[in-house]
């Protein structure tokens, strides 16, 4: 066997080696993303083909663009099995699956980061491992046996490789590991990390090594060098160096970076992707919540439950956890982001529950669920756009639907979900916070008088207490003689009592300064009437969720209906219809051990407050109203119309530019869209005649016919011609092997080497036959190879490319290449 032979199976064999490793760390940081056994099979066959395809191109000697072309086959081959295996079916299925598949090339990434994790085979995202694995596996081998200088370069796709697992993965690390003291943060990924930039580290660094014994060997076999038989002190002294740099970052990766990221956010694609821009954007449910009781809008049905098997207690529409002082929101990341949810989400132990949704007057994003989620089956004319556009939190147990702006009358769906069944707020203890808006003075001081401890069971009984001195109303009082409000229809011997809306902190520390006020006043001792606090969910919800944060429970406040109920203050949906007048609100708390409970807050209605505490002053609303300030303004004096005056006389209000606005922005985005898709082109193609006008209008005629010899170099070097290193100009010209090629190079010794005087007109005609000659060697390709001639950067680049050395000797060249002594370069 040949040492060229020799080497060239020493290159494949790490190279393969190399790209092994690369797959290998690819399953398992992407093995999170799917956890699936459709991913193993897609790796199995996908890596093996891609070095298939590898193996057959360098045996046949193809070029890049034949082994591109034979992954983009074997990928319109594999696709619908591998990555769209939902499209098995008939010939119809297999086109569509094809369809979805060549579109997940390019949508299926974004949508990659807006699926919850495990992905597991839904729809067309498997289409991102099957490029990954297939191009990235065969662009890495390919890359890696090559002899030339591309071959680095496959550090760069090994790289993706592992990284694709990593940027698309979890948004939390993987458990830390905990040796003796010693506890190692983030193991799975610090160990990707370091396995994969060593890998390349090493591979690198023993390709640069082969590329030198070789260079070595060739020049000793010249006689130029001679290699010697042992290592020397200073190569074991460079290795150990080396691997002594190697053993310090992996140290210092090991230890130090997961330290100091021990407590961060790892910030992943799928951080910033979700609908955070439309929950920000939409109206917190329970800002209106008030307007839902008005007689307009009471009887509305909101939306229908129907079920067949067991059914939901409670319909969850919203999830508030952040709270401001004056609005209770939905934060949309504080309680978990919001994803997109694949076939399934894990079932957990609890209820299970089923139910049929179809969605009436409620509009908006919130889409109504029940429990934590298993599954979500859309039906309908819009099932593919709405199962498409919807986010689901896990932490939050809400969803929402932001297709064409959100549901819309007749949107039906089948929700799979588990409801706990030991949440109960009395068996919790409190975990303690450290953030959030706190209550008031007034509330503080109503806890503090009442309660007797900080667990959950002296929080429920806070609760029970507030619910019994509370008196629900929905709206402010009505003129005399006008009728009930809607929402009292349910409600017999209801005494109507006004209350105004917000759950701003002064709205709730105005209610507990009720209370207090009613608690210090002796009538409520001799009467046993303490009701004072007059409002609704709303009002109570947030009421009970400062409380519990004032005893060290996280709180959130939930909206939602009740299909049923045990407690007879609650109201329910009648017969699964949802009504505007059903909706309600609770407070959900947490405890230390994870869990969340939810408290009812609807205060009763039974006992009104005592008229003596009503009488005495009028409920406040705790928004300042300013009276719009008034400004009178004096009418212009008439005018006399003259009927008259001819129509030439109107003046005219000018010329009306409307449309033009319409037309120079379609314009302008197609221009820059050109610009970015061409500009790089266009900018070479600038270069390059500033640079032919510099060197014509040089005022040396001398100058003007040696840049006029570049532009001809130039010219050869951009349509292909090889520019052997430290050739005259005459065997320059026959290489190029131009009509007048030789004639060029003699006028530009001549005008270069000669003490003759050189004219303008001579220098002029030498431009001449230059620009023929550039002519010809462009047309002597086809049209796309004067294309690839135009934007060519070889002949700006020719000028950086590494010259011989004329005073180094020949026996120190480490490669065994003899430099050339005798000749100059002359171009």
């Amino acid at each position: 066997m040949s040492a060229a032979e020799a080497g060239r199976r020493s290159r494949v064999v790490a190279g393969a080696l190399y790209t092994a490793v690369c797959a290998v760390l690819a399953v398992v940081a992407a093995w999170p993303v799917y956890a699936g056994s459709a991913f193993v099979v897609l790796v199995a066959v996908a890596v093996p083909v891609a070095a298939g395809i590898v193996a057959l191109s360098v045996w046949r000697r193809w070029g890049g663009w034949v082994t591109a072309a034979l992954v983009a086959g074997a990928f319109a081959v594999l696709a619908v099995p591998l990555a769209v295996p939902s499209r098995l079916g008939g010939p119809l299925d297999l086109v569509r699956g094809l369809g979805e598949a060549f579109a997940g090339v390019v949508l299926a990434w974004k949508d990659l980061v807006t699926v919850d994790l495990p992905i597991g085979d839904y729809r067309n995202l498997l289409v991102p491992a099957l490029v990954v694995f297939l191009a990235g596996t065969a662009a890495t081998l390919a890359l890696a046996v090559r002899a030339d200088r591309l071959a680095p370069f496959a550090v760069v796709s090994g790289l993706a490789m592992s990284g694709f697992g990593l940027f698309f993965g979890r948004t939390s690390t993987s458990a830390p590991v905990v040796v003796g003291p010693l506890s190692l943060a983030a193991p799975v990924e610090t160990a990707i990390g370091v396995a994969a930039v060593l890998s390349s580290v090493l591979w690198l660094a023993w390709r640069t090594r082969d590329e030198r014994v070789r260079a070595l060997r060739r020049a000793s076999e010249r006689g130029a060098v001679s290699v010697p038989r042992r290592r020397s002190r200073t190569d074991r002294r460079r290795a150990a160096l080396g691997a002594g740099m190697l053993v310090v970052a992996v140290v210092a990766a090991v230890a130090v970076v997961p330290s100091v990221a021990a407590d961060a956010d790892r910030r992943v694609l799928r951080s910033a992707a979700g609908p955070e821009r439309e929950i920000a954007e939409a109206v917190s449910p329970l800002s209106e919540y008030r307007a839902m009781f008005s007689d307009a809008r009471a009887d509305d049905v909101l939306f229908r439950v129907d079920t067949a098997g067991t059914a939901p207690e409670r319909i969850r529409v919203a999830t508030l956890d952040a709270y401001d002082g004056e609005v209770f929101r939905s934060s949309g990341a504080r309680a978990g982001a919001f994803v997109r949810v694949p076939s399934t989400l894990p079932r957990t132990d609890g209820r299970a529950v089923e139910a049929d949704i179809e969605i009436g007057d409620l509009g908006g994003i919130w889409m109504p669920t029940a429990g934590r989620l298993v599954r979500a089956t859309f039906q309908g004319e819009r099932e593919g756009l709405l199962a498409d556009r919807f986010y689901y939190s896990v932490d939050a147990q809400a969803g929402v639907q932001i297709a064409d702006g959100g549901l819309a009358p007749g949107d039906r769906y089948r929700i799979d979900a588990v409801e706990p069944v030991d949440a109960d707020a009395t068996t919790l203890s409190p975990p303690g916070i450290d953030e959030g808006v706190a209550g008031g003075d007034n509330l503080r001081r109503w806890v503090e008088e009442h309660a007797t401890g900080r667990s959950g069971a002296d929080l429920m009984a806070l609760v029970r207490l507030l619910r019994e001195r509370g008196y629900l109303s929905h709206g402010l009082a009505r003129a005399e003689g006008a009728p009930a409000p809607a929402w009292t229809a349910d409600l017999p011997g209801y005494q109507l009592q006004p209350s105004a809306s917000g759950h701003s902190l002064a709205r709730i520390d105005t209610m507990f300064q009720r209370l207090l006020e009613r608690e210090d006043d002796p009538r409520a001792e001799a009467s046993g009437n303490f009701v004072a606090a007059v409002g609704d969910d709303e009002q109570f919800a947030v009421a009970t969720a400062l409380i519990a944060r004032e005893l060290g429970f996280p709180a959130r406040v939930v909206v939602g209906a009740r299909v049923s109920s045990s407690d007879p203050g609650v109201a329910t949906c009648d017969d699964g219809e949802c009504r505007a007048r059903d909706l309600s609100a609770w407070t959900e708390v947490q405890g230390d051990d994870g869990r969340w409970a939810p408290i009812d807050v609807t205060p009763q209605w039974e006992l009104s407050p005592s008229l003596e505490v009503t009488q005495q002053r009028d409920p406040e609303n705790v928004t300042e109203v300013r009276p719009d300030t008034v400004d009178e303004v004096v009418p212009p004096d008439p005018v006399q119309e003259d009927n008259a005056l001819d129509d030439d006389e109107s003046t005219d209000d000018g010329l009306d530019l409307a449309w033009l606005w319409p037309i120079l922005r379609v314009v302008g985005i197609s221009l820059l869209i050109v610009l970015i898709l061409f500009g790089p082109f266009l900018a070479i193609l600038v270069a390059k005649g500033l640079r032919r006008r510099g060197r014509r209008r040089d005022p040396d005629p001398r100058a003007a016919i040696a840049g006029g010899w570049d532009e001809y170099v130039d010219a050869g070097v951009d349509a292909g011609r090889e520019l052997r290193p430290s050739s005259t100009r005459r065997e320059l010209a026959e290489a190029f092997d131009t009509p007048a090629g030789l004639r060029l190079a003699d006028d530009a010794d001549r005008a270069v080497f000669s003490s003759r005087t050189v004219t303008a007109d001579e220098a002029s005609a030498f431009w001449r036959i230059v620009d023929a000659e550039r002519r010809t060697l462009t047309r002597q390709r086809g049209w796309w190879r004067r294309v690839r001639a135009a934007v060519s950067l070889r002949s700006f680049l020719r000028f950086f490319a590494p010259r011989p050395s004329r005073r180094r000797p020949p026996h120190r060249d480490e490669r065994g290449k003899r430099t050339s002594t005798g000749r100059r370069t002359t171009t």
